[in-house]
């Protein structure tokens, strides 16, 4: 990673780490949680090498770039002006932008709210989900208020995943009593390379009840419990992801703190009520999705999915990749670098 460059950029008054390779047109990629600039060391060499200006960030509220403490500098027009001015300040007029997990509904607003700006769209994991930022059965374009469907979700006793992330003490105070050791353990449990559970082996989930496993799973978690109870810990990371990427980061969350990540998920009321204006309106730029098999998003995501051309007017297509869990960038980056190149060229970008 040694040819990659450093910088900072001022983007809504606000210091944001920006790293990137190559020169060309300009492609933006905005990690989620709990990630950073460095999910994208596959690709930034990739793209630069087929002629594009392959830029990564930290988000707000990760790595180098600036935290806040109002939870409210964290709705997803404040992310959507990150990406904006981040355009801006490197001098560009356009951009393709690239999204997984929380950047992924950041890249998909971002370009529905200003497709003068942003050519087009990939959404990675998360596909395209309306104001509801994150599609959930039941809800796929957030018709249901966020808070009111996590708590069906959950059911009586357990609190589902994002109201968890939400409340920020409980799962901070998990996350700090060794957060190296968590780290591992959802990277591992939420990637393709851990087992499935036995009742699972040989079960075509597509047929399942989404919500009767998602309350099953270890994205629910009981009152009194800790997330991490729910996940596998590996002895040794897998090849996808070594342990000198969970040491790099380690040090970066070490240093940093993740009350600021899960900030995005204490503001998602407040995003999906400022996106009411923009329901009914269509994305207009070529987009593309790209999911996991293994993936949790991709499968509560199905309903967004299949309905994706309702919304998305010029739609290339939605690719499942097999053998691939909600890292899918990292899990499989060749796979994923073929598919962003090809729907490049497709936008009749012949690079440098």
């Amino acid at each position: 990673m040694s040819s990659v460059r450093h910088s900072y950029v001022q983007a809504s008054e606000i210091r944001i780490h920006v790293a990137e390779q190559g020169e060309g047109p300009l492609v933006l990629l905005v990690h989620g949680f709990p990630e950073l600039w460095y999910s994208w060391r596959h690709q930034l060499p990739a793209l630069a090498e087929a002629g594009y200006r392959a830029v990564a960030i930290d988000q707000r509220g990760y790595g180098r770039s600036s935290k806040l403490w109002d939870a409210l500098e964290y709705r997803v027009s404040r992310l959507v002006g990150d990406a904006v001015g981040v355009v801006r300040a490197l001098g560009e007029k356009t951009a393709v932008i690239v999204g997984h997990d929380w950047g992924a509904p950041v890249a998909w607003t971002a370009a529905w709210q200003h497709p003068e700006i942003f050519r087009a769209v990939v959404g990675v994991s998360v596909p395209f989900s309306g104001r509801g930022i994150v599609a959930l059965p039941g809800s796929p374009f957030g018709e249901v208020r966020p808070s009111t469907h996590h708590r069906r979700i959950a059911g009586e006793g357990r609190d589902f995943y994002q109201e968890y992330f939400a409340a920020r003490g409980p799962i901070l105070a998990e996350i700090e009593e060794d957060l190296r050791g968590w780290l591992r353990a959802v990277i591992y449990s939420l990637s393709a390379s851990a087992p499935l559970p036995p009742e699972l082996a040989g079960v075509d989930v597509t047929k399942l009840d989404p919500i009767e496993m998602i309350r099953a799973s270890g994205l629910c978690i009981p009152h009194g419990a800790k997330m991490k109870t729910g996940f596998i810990t590996p002895e040794r990371m897998p090849a996808w992801f070594t342990e000198a990427d969970l040491d790099y980061f380690t040090e970066e969350f070490e240093r940093t703190g993740f009350a600021p990540g899960l900030s995005y998920y204490r503001s998602l009321e407040d995003s999906w009520e400022e996106l009411e204006p923009m329901v009914g309106k269509p994305v207009t730029v070529p987009s593309l999705y790209i999911g996991g098999e293994r993936d949790v998003a991709t499968f509560w995501g199905a309903e967004a999915i299949a309905r994706a051309n309702e919304h998305l007017k010029e739609h290339a297509g939605s690719v499942i990749l097999p053998g691939t869990g909600h890292w899918i960038q990292q899990e499989s980056p060749a796979e994923t670098n073929r598919l962003l190149l090809d729907f490049l060229k497709q936008l009749g970008d012949q690079g440098r």
